[in-house]
């Protein structure tokens, strides 16, 4: 974040606008999304029905409408704080349910912002008065999309506060001993978080340290003599919150103990195992997080900790596990183009489910059970973050540019972010980014649609357009292929199976062998692939192999029940409605494009140039598609060749391949350097 201000170019956007400008309009439009996503996260808690938000807040509401403090804290599972957390609730006895309910939203909103004002305000040295002023609201919106915190509203926690608190006791407080107490509070609240009281201490701030021991000792003391059965229960009965709540083994516990119990360890072993290694972790973050605070990165050193406090804790439900959220501030790798992987992976871990992050495959099930737990693991112990005595900590080796090329549109202003790099991208970072656009256009394309009635609609309007252009062969096709049996399966094989593997195979060399032509043709795949998932959304459309009446054979998926369409397997996964415009073909396309322009000999480009044909042969003679679906198809992919070229110049204007270190290569244009 720290070059934030450095990257771009002088004019580049905006129309030219001065940089001070520039700066009040970006730092106009992120305080704009972080006030959006704040009320937006406000109304869907509000306009939940009572019962169905709040629901750990809503136990302790009585039949008067107030709260009830008569019996155990623990008699329902909905608790799972502290008996110093159920005290300190009490108070509260004498508020409405409703009034609460907006309360309680209104000031977790508020303690949102306070900690992503606090953490902006604690970056490491030095930064900025602009990187320090564009990072709170970015810090706000971060924190407002994080799964922690939209768990947290949803259920009415108070995760947030002890966070805030182990902040404001490390950043804000004016001495240690004000400093400890906060932590101390913190640590009456989530127990665990005691890991800091040692780490206050190595680091010299030694008074902190013992005033956070001695009011973790005097609160936890204060809620004993309150109410002792209830601690007996907490810290006796219950080890520490363990049991309460959801079964330790739920995916929701992110924690160590969580993950050996869903291994299927248990009873002394289990225990035993557990300890062994949470003593391993924490005595192997509290090193790396004292050197990092000696370093002068003491909010790194902050969340390592906290990091370690997930993995460690008997249980860390979700809305706990906003301590890998500031991890992202730890600077990894030498090179520019290094940088964005740590924070990005931190980001997509914390505010996406896991299924978007993984595939649905019982490989990695077990890896996509404790992803949460793998990457606080990691933050803990393993991310070699650089140290500020670094060479590459201020000045990573920078990513080298080809000159800039404009299109032949001169008025339409090249995208300073998405200029043409000739070093290849991280291999980790483009997964995750295939993945996570994957994931969503799958779920954009089961969503869109609009009934069974509209698409069928819809198709009688394509129908009754491909006749009056004499296009209409669907039929056609559709027979002939019925009655050659070994031509319907091979048609009916090359729908099924060719749709993904060939585009990945195409990404894949062309990340290998020609990284830049890589970057081209992968932003223009995503150009294409978005404007056809508005097609799904806008013009929901039926198949001609789900219209009734027109005689059709799905020679794919057998005879269909047209009020229930089964696709096997895929079917509650899958839009049967989306089928303009056709991405079957237009990938296929896509991919006939690439090779001819790409490829090196003239049987390539034909070999290339023969898929997208085959491909409009199998959607049509399969039923799969309207032939005006395939002109669709093409349509998008054109708009997204076009796009790419408008907003970053032609392709020619960047050198096809990134020459090896001690590579002599082919020549390149004169290279134009600075940050990714």
């Amino acid at each position: 974040m720290a070059d934030v201000e450095h990257s771009g170019r002088p004019g580049d956007a905006f129309g030219g606008a001065e940089p001070g400008t520039r700066f009040r309009m970006a730092r106009l439009g992120l305080w704009a999304v972080a006030a959006i996503l704040a009320v937006r996260q406000m109304a869907v808690v509000l306009g939940t029905p009572s019962g169905e938000r709040l629901t750990t807040l809503e136990t302790w509401v009585g039949p008067e409408g107030v709260l009830h403090v008569n019996g155990s804290l623990y008699d329902s599972t909905q608790f799972t704080g502290s008996p110093f957390g159920g005290l300190v609730l009490k108070p509260l006895t004498r508020a409405a349910e409703q009034a609460l309910g907006w309360g309680w939203t209104f000031g977790t909103l508020l303690l949102v912002v306070a900690l992503g004002l606090v953490a902006a305000r604690a970056l490491p040295q030095p930064v900025s008065r602009r990187t320090e002023l564009l990072a709170a609201p970015v810090a706000i919106s971060l924190l407002m999309l994080s799964v922690p915190v939209r768990s947290t509203l949803w259920l009415g926690q108070t995760s947030i506060i002890p966070v805030l608190l182990v902040l404001l006791g490390c950043f804000a407080a004016r001495g240690q001993r004000d400093g400890g107490l906060c932590i101390g509070l913190a640590a009456a609240l989530q127990p665990a978080l005691l890991l800091f009281a040692p780490l206050l201490w190595f680091t010299g701030r030694r008074r902190a340290a013992l005033a956070t021991a001695v009011t973790f000792a005097a609160c936890t003391v204060l809620a004993w003599a309150a109410m002792p059965h209830d601690s007996y229960t907490y810290w006796v009965h219950h080890t520490a919150g363990v049991g309460l709540g959801g079964e330790a083994d739920a995916l929701a516990n992110q924690s160590l103990h969580g993950a050996l119990l869903r291994l299927g360890l248990s009873g002394p072993l289990e225990i035993v195992l557990f300890l062994a290694l949470a003593a391993a972790v924490a005595v192997l973050a509290l090193r790396r997080a004292v050197r990092y605070a000696q370093d002068g990165q003491l909010l790194l050193a902050v969340a390592i900790t906290g990091c370690a406090v997930v993995v460690m804790s008997p249980t860390a439900w979700q809305y706990q596990l906003l301590w890998v959220l500031p991890a992202m501030v730890g600077r990894v790798g030498a090179q520019a183009s290094d940088r964005y992987l740590w924070p990005v992976v931190v980001v997509l871990v914390v505010t996406l489910p896991t299924e978007m992050l993984l595939p649905n495959v019982s490989a990695v099930y077990s890896l996509r059970d404790n992803l949460v737990l793998l990457a606080a693991l990691a933050a803990a112990t393993a991310v070699p973050f650089l140290s500020t005595a670094s060479p590459h900590y201020r000045s990573p080796v920078p990513t080298v540019y080809a000159a800039p090329v404009p299109a032949r549109w001169p008025r339409v202003p090249l995208l300073p972010f998405w200029r043409r790099a000739l070093t290849r991208p991280s291999l980790l970072l483009e997964l995750l980014l295939i993945r996570v656009c994957y994931a969503a256009y799958s779920s954009v394309r089961t969503a869109a649609g609009g009934g069974r009635a509209v698409a069928e609609e819809h198709g009688h309007q394509i129908h009754s357009i491909e006749k009056a252009l004499h296009i209409d062969i669907e039929q056609w096709a559709n027979h002939t292929v019925v009655r050659l049996p070994r031509l319907e399966h091979f048609l009916s094989f090359y729908y099924d199976s060719f749709h993904f593997v060939v585009p990945l195979v195409i990404l894949g060399v062309l990340y290998v062998r020609r990284p830049v032509d890589y970057r081209w043709a992968r932003s223009s795949l995503g150009i294409a692939t978005l404007l056809g998932l508005l097609g799904f959304w806008l013009y929901p459309l039926a198949p001609p192999r789900l219209m009734p009446g027109l005689g059709f054979v799905d020679t794919v998926h057998g005879v269909q029940d047209f009020s229930q369409p089964d696709y096997g397997a895929m079917t509650a996964v899958t839009n049967q409605y989306a089928a303009m415009p056709s991405l079957h073909f237009g990938w296929s396309l896509w991919c006939g494009v690439v090779i001819a322009v790409l490829a090196p000999r003239w049987w390539m480009k034909a070999l290339g140039l023969l898929h997208p044909l085959v491909t409009v042969s199998a959607i049509v003679a399969t039923a799969n598609h309207w032939v005006l679906d395939a002109v669709g198809g093409a349509t998008v992919v054109a708009a997204g060749f076009a796009l790419t070229y408008l907003l970053s110049g032609p392709r020619h204007g960047a050198a096809t391949r990134a020459p090896a270190e001690g590579e002599g290569g082919e020549e390149v244009p004169r290279p134009v350097r600075g940050a990714l």
